[in-house]
């Protein structure tokens, strides 16, 4: 049944997919306008390779949360948009090196990373929604199928006999037919 559960459920869906796609693309247009700004940031933290897991940012930042809007490949995409708010989170606000203020606000700052993973993960495991270019490709009716109607006896449903397969026709005989004489 694909009724207005169905139809509020997709909704939600598409704001939470929303909703999180606007969580990253301010800091990853941030990070796309000075990219080499954002490797001497790594490079502080001691990341080897700044420049390479800077661009590596930069690219999932940005095209993570538009294939996260779309409703594309949500398992790919979710589990990926995951692994990187960990990793942006273990890299960037690392609290237990800070005190006072500044160590709760880092603090903060992790946790609302690892809650950005845990949203990515429920995409990743509940899909995009109907409202979705997966949900429009696969077609929305991804339910189950209707109970079978008909009379039902002992709370299942009765079962309707199978198709007849069709007859085979006998196959005709080789050679001169008897009702054409040789003329």
């Amino acid at each position: 049944m694909r009724g207005r559960v169905a139809v509020r459920n997709d909704g939600i869906l598409l704001a939470g997919r929303l909703l999180l796609a606007s969580a990253l693309l301010p800091a990853a247009i941030g990070r796309a306008l000075n990219p080499s700004g954002f490797a001497l940031t790594l490079a502080a933290t001691g990341m080897p390779a700044p420049n390479a897991v800077a661009t590596a940012s930069v690219v999932i930042g940005l095209f993570g949360p538009l294939l996260l809007a779309l409703g594309l490949l949500p398992r790919l995409v979710g589990l990926g948009l995951a692994l990187h708010a960990v990793a942006a989170g273990l890299l960037l606000h690392r609290f237990w090196e800070f005190s006072g203020a500044v160590a709760r606000v880092e603090q903060e700052l992790f946790l609302a990373q690892l809650g950005l993973a845990a949203g990515f993960v429920l995409y990743a495991v509940t899909g995009p929604g109907g409202w979705s270019w997966q949900g429009w490709w696969h077609g929305v009716e991804r339910t189950a199928p209707p109970a079978p109607k008909g009379p039902v006896s002992k709370g299942l449903a009765a079962k309707e006999p199978a198709p007849k397969a069709p007859r085979k026709r006998a196959a005709a005989p080789r050679g001169p037919r008897p009702d054409r004489a040789a003329a």
